[in-house]
C-alpha cells in the first residue's frame, strides 16, 4: 500500500535520517509541529511501516572489516522451493548484510563484510559454498566506497 506523505511528513522523516536519537521537542521545532502533534505524526509513520526500524550505522573500518565482497550467485533452478532454501539459508548466515533477489544474468545478489582475505575465505568455505541450489558463484572486491546512502533523499519524493 502506497503510502501519500505530505510535506512535514518528509521533513520528519529527513529529520529522523539524520539523527534518529532526535528529542521530540527538537524535532517538533525543526519541522513546525507542536510536540504532542509531532508525536503522533512519528507514531503514525511507524504504524504504516514507512518507518521500518532505528539503526546505528557501524563503521566496517572501526571495527576491522577491511573487505566488502559483493557475490553474485545463479541457481540450479528458479522453482519456489529452491528459493525458498537458498533464502531460509542466506537469513542463516551470519556474515551475509544483504541480498537481493534481481533480474537479469545473476539470481541473487550478496553483500559480505570481512576482517581480511583469509577471513573471506573462512566464510566462502564454510557459509558460501554450502547454500543450497547454487550452479555458480561470482565474487568482486570493493576497492573503496564512493557512495553508500542509507538515507532517501526526501526532497526527491
Amino acid at each position: 500500500m502506497l503510502i501519500q506523505l505530505d510535506k512535514i511528513d518528509r521533513a520528519i522523516l529527513g529529520v529522523l535520517q539524520e539523527n534518529a536519537r532526535i528529542s521530540n521537542v527538537e524535532m517538533a521545532e525543526r519541522v513546525g509541529l507542536s510536540q504532542s502533534a509531532c508525536l503522533r505524526r512519528v507514531n503514525q509513520l511507524e504504524h504504516d511501516g514507512v518507518i521500518e526500524s532505528y539503526q546505528a550505522v557501524i563503521s566496517n573500518r572501526a571495527i576491522g572489516q577491511q573487505i566488502t565482497a559483493i557475490i553474485q550467485i545463479t541457481l540450479n533452478g528458479q522453482s519456489e522451493a529452491m528459493l525458498g532454501e537458498f533464502e531460509a539459508a542466506v537469513e542463516r548466515c551470519p556474515y551475509i548484510v544483504a541480498c537481493f533477489l534481481m533480474s537479469g544474468a545473476s539470481d541473487y545478489i550478496i553483500r559480505i563484510n570481512a576482517k581480511d582475505m583469509e577471513h573471506f575465505e573462512y566464510i566462502h568455505k564454510n557459509w558460501l559454498s554450502t547454500l543450497p541450489h547454487v550452479f555458480r558463484m561470482q565474487s568482486s572486491f570493493s576497492m573503496r566506497v564512493v557512495v553508500n546512502r542509507a538515507n532517501i533523499d526526501m526532497a526527491n519524493l
